[in-house]
């Protein structure tokens, strides 16, 4: 179980108890309490996009003001940013405690990190003063609806859409930017008058003692607090990383709410629990609000350690009506160890306005290579050469696919990255060459410590040229984890990013080939013995930075560094997209690779548990996430191995992983009847490869999940808003919903009230309507996941079993046509080469397929088209080329299901092709028995993927 004392509570944590404090205060005063803050109407400018001005700050028991700048940036895109910084320290004009070398300033840096797009300002905007004094009203959004209403005195911000108040800053008074002051020293000299007592609680602002270690903090207290209110919005979602449900509890009062904020300070959590606020490994502090037909959001950049308190107020609009009728507003209380105050306002008003805005800043999911949506087969450890290539073999003889086998730490010589254990991998070139065979792929392990050991040129190099992490001193900081004392790479340094790039290059990393790609765990960074499993918050990075600063961004940097040098390892003329999985990672980290959710343990909480959480991470704008199939730590039952590999078919990211001192769990090792529907789950998986291929490249162009909340699809349905146990596949119109139940046989999913709308079983055409209800769909252990297909989409399969993805990679498309009540769907796939970035060249297909009634005043179903049109934007030579390669691969097969009654005695359809004559194809119509829809098939209509072509009913 986790070790509880390991990590802090809101109590032990002296800023999130005097933020907490704060807003206790502030609450108990009631209408009596005004927030310190003014922005000074003399400083205030509205010019070319920006509004900028000063804030004073009033100190409670003297004279003194302090000088806070703010900046409201009005993005082209629509969206806001409110940065708040401290004139003193970003002047350098303050004393830092114990002589120490760190910066004197509010770090600014986690934006050159996190945001790489989506910062220009609309230079059109204005200002103007509002009737009455006191406050600045800027209209903005690319149709001037949103509006921010600065309030002068105190200090405040609504902002409005369409004249509706959505979010609001610092309504509450909770805004807290602790400035610097120097240490009083208090204690009583003789013959001396006693020094005053400090009107506000200074016992942890000096230092801080937890686990053994003693924080410095030279430059004494930093944090930042603020209120965001959400008025009228009942359901707040994502901040991931918790393990907890997709909607956001309450932490202080309400019923079932937890006891402690929302954590965001990235940890390694060994055996983490269920159902609970605690920290995890990674952080993405973004924030979206949901009322019906309605989502905002707000994005708080900020790498330091985090809190979030959130308390849901409901109000009547009748005294009368004991609540029935009602709103509910949701308050939220931000506060950051340190850093600047620096927010993006999201305005939406669809779920999509946000993933596409907040994808714009901090960059699109990663499209993957084609294999690393195979299965990924891992456990610490497989402990020789030859045990992998038995692995290999054994899921070849079960005729069980996959794509990738994992190397955990046990692969080193003596845990030093970079090498080979020469007795167990001797020939580390052959064993790749054998998964070479059928296409399947290596992973590799290499995490940031780096082993402190004589004649090991890795660790002499980073201490020798600067490459390391430094404690307060200013020396290099020595820690414990996996190879015993070790040193950390100090990935913000661009020299030791260098260094890093190099060592993976062929020559430098023997062993290693074109088929060899990384996994960078323990990078929160993970320190055995640091405080809270992690480094000393005083610790000192490149450019003086505190690690406080950064903590949480250094997961990110890491896996930045190892993406790039797997980029640099290849020639430059013909890169290759780099594969790494990170289990720390930040806003950005999307860019770079997939994520897991860390440790999980064999236990049905568990598997229940991984489905909010990846939604979560989905909606936070990392699609490509999964959890560890089967669970890492412990020894599955066969039935909970059973159902997670059908739940884990359904993770964009799919990989098996298991604990040195647990039992082998190789899917060929389960026995009937339990290896069948594993098999199935994974044959399912990769038939629907094109599929996923093209949710993942939809996230990766647009920030759209991969995986879909039911409120995100069907944002006008409350029944859905909570529903966190059954989801869509991208755009497919497949609703899926795993078995999380022990023993249980059946499920009941929710589908929601759409006037009309259809849906199908996926595996018997069983027809259901949507209506607000939920239904109960069969689901025995020896059958397939749950999945429906909603009417009025078309996906793109694959049908051939093969060994692995590349296999498949020339196998003919089947399409299947799931219809609507108008006769009518829609779908699109997309292909590329699945491993370059010849697409950013124009090398891939992407086709968007239409059924419909040709005649729209006379839907004669006699006269019904498919069409696959054409992206006209590919005209360059390498786009030409992949066309070349493609011309053979073709469809060999529709499917519609919901065929009209009148195909009934229709034996053949016309089918055009551009460029060629038209030719009659067979058709064969099937009755549906029952509940069954009837179905048609189209069987080798013979037309390319990459053409346009119609097929005429």
């Amino acid at each position: 179980a986790v070790k509880h004392e390991n990590f802090k509570t809101c109590e032990q944590s002296g800023f999130c108890t005097r933020n907490r404090a704060y807003a206790d205060k502030a609450t108990a005063s009631g209408s009596s309490w005004t927030s310190p803050y003014n922005l000074d109407p003399k400083t205030i400018s509205v010019k070319n996009g920006l509004l900028t001005g000063t804030l004073l700050k009033t100190v409670e028991g003297g004279p003194e003001t302090v000088r806070l700048p703010l900046t409201i940036s009005f993005l082209e895109s629509g969206v806001a940013r409110v940065t708040v910084d401290e004139e003193k320290r970003q002047k350098g004009e303050i004393e830092l405690r114990h002589g120490s070398p760190a910066r004197k300033e509010r770090y600014n840096g986690v934006q050159d990190w996190a945001i790489v797009g989506g910062l220009t300002v609309d230079t059109k905007v204005s200002g103007a003063a509002e009737q009455g004094e006191g406050k600045t009203m800027v209209q903005y959004g690319r149709k001037k609806t949103f509006k921010a209403v600065v309030k002068h005195a105190p200090f405040s911000i609504d902002f409005l859409r369409d004249d509706e108040p959505q979010i609001k800053f610092n309504t509450k008074g909770f805004l807290n930017m602790e400035h610097w002051r120097p240490k009083i020293d208090r204690e009583q000299k003789e013959g001396e008058p006693a020094p005053s007592e400090p009107i506000e609680d200074e016992s942890t602002w000096w230092e801080e003692s937890f686990g053994g270690n003693t924080d410095s903090k030279p430059k004494g207290p930093e944090s930042l607090g603020l209120d965001i209110t959400f008025p009228g919005y009942e359901h707040v979602y994502g901040v991931p990383e918790h393990a907890g449900p997709m909607s956001l509890k309450e932490t202080r009062g309400g019923s079932g709410a937890y006891e402690q904020p929302y954590r965001l300070y990235n940890s390694d959590v060994f055996e983490y629990e269920m159902d609970t606020p605690m920290t995890l490994y990674g952080a993405i502090p973004l924030m979206q609000a949901h009322r019906k037909d309605s989502t905002v959001g707000v994005f708080w950049l900020n790498a330091a350690e985090t809190w979030i308190d959130i308390v849901k107020t409901k109000t009547s609009s009748n005294p009368l009506s004991l609540g029935i009728g009602g709103t509910t507003d949701t308050q939220t209380h931000w506060f950051s160890e340190s850093g600047l105050l620096d927010v993006f306002v999201f305005l939406g008003p669809a779920p999509q306005d946000i993933t596409k805005r907040y994808s714009e800043l901090t960059g699109h999911s990663q499209l993957p290579q084609q294999f690393a949506l195979g299965y990924h087969q891992c456990r610490w450890n497989y402990v020789t050469d030859e045990d992998v290539k038995d692995v290999d073999r054994k899921f070849d003889k079960h005729s069980i696919p996959f794509d990738v086998i994992w190397l955990d730490i046990e692969y080193t010589e003596g845990k030093k990255y970079f090498t080979w254990d020469k007795d167990n991998f001797p020939n580390p070139i052959g064993m790749q060459k054998h998964l070479d065979t059928h296409g399947r792929k290596l992973v590799i392990i290499v995490d940031p410590h780096i082993k402190n050991e004589g004649n090991y040129a890795v660790v002499d190099a980073l201490k020798s040229q600067n490459f390391g992490i430094n404690n307060k001193e200013n020396s290099i900081f020595e820690g414990w984890c996996w190879p015993g004392s070790s040193y950390w790479i100090d990935a913000f340094n661009p020299s030791a990013l260098a260094w890093w790039k190099s060592l993976f290059a062929y020559a430098n990393f023997p062993g290693t080939t074109a088929s060899t790609f990384l996994w960078n765990d323990m990078n929160e960074p993970s320190v055995f013995n640091g405080p809270e499993t992690t480094m000393p918050k005083d610790n000192l990075h490149f450019g003086n930075w505190e690690h406080r600063d950064v903590h949480n961004v250094n997961g990110l940097t890491f896996v930045n560094a190892t993406y790039q040098a797997l980029l640099a390892r290849d020639d430059p003329k013909h890169p290759r997209r780099p594969f790494v999985l990170t289990r720390s990672f930040y806003a950005g980290s999307q860019r770079m690779g997939a994520m897991w959710t860390g440790d999980n343990l064999a236990s049905w909480d568990h598997l229940e548990a991984s489905i909010p959480m990846l939604l979560n991470q989905n909606i936070a704008g990392f699609s490509f996430s999964g959890a560890d199939v089967g669970g890492f730590f412990g020894n599955p039952s066969k039935e909970l191995l059973t159902r997670w590999f059908q739940a884990g078919a359904f993770y964009p990211f799919f990989r098996g992983h298991a604990h040195i001192d647990s039992r082998r769990r190789e899917p060929y090792l389960a026995g009937s009847p339990y290896v069948e529907p594993i098999t199935q789950a994974l044959r399912l998986r990769y038939s629907l490869l094109p599929a996923w291929y093209t949710a993942l490249h939809t996230a990766s162009t647009t920030g759209e999940p991969a995986m879909r909340p039911m409120w995100y699809v069907h944002p006008s349905d409350e029944a859905g808003f909570a529903l966190d146990d059954q989801f869509y596949v991208g755009d497919t119109g497949l609703l899926v919903k795993p078995v999380l139940k022990e023993s249980a046989t059946t499920v009941d999913m929710y589908l929601p009230p759409s006037p009309g709308t259809v849906y199908y079983d996926y595996f018997n055409y069983e027809i259901y309507t949507g209506a607000g209800k939920t239904v109960q769909l069969d689901a025995p252990l020896a059958g397939h996941t749950p999945v429906l297909m909603r009417g009025g989409h078309i996906l793109t399969r694959k049908e051939r079993p093969r060994k692995s993805s590349a296999l498949m990679k020339w196998d003919p498309y089947t399409l299947v046509i799931a219809l609507d009540n108008k006769l009518s769907a829609c779908g699109s796939l997309y292909v590329d080469d699945g491993e370059s970035f010849e697409f950013q060249k124009g090398a891939y297909i992407h086709r968007r397929f239409r059924f419909y009634p040709s005649d729209e005043a006379t839907p004669a179903i006699s006269s019904l088209l498919l069409r696959s049109e054409v992206d006209t934007s590919q005209d360059t030579k390498e786009a030409k080329a992949f066309l070349k390669t493609t011309k053979d691969v073709r469809v060999e097969k529709i499917v519609i299901i919901g065929a009209p009654e009148a195909w009934e005695s229709k034996t053949e359809v016309t089918v055009r092709e551009d460029g060629q004559k038209e030719k009659p194809v067979s058709l064969m119509w099937r009755r549906g028995d029952g509940k069954r829809a009837n179905w048609a098939v189209v069987r080798d209509p013979g037309v390319g993927v990459g053409k346009g072509w119609q097929v005429e009913f």
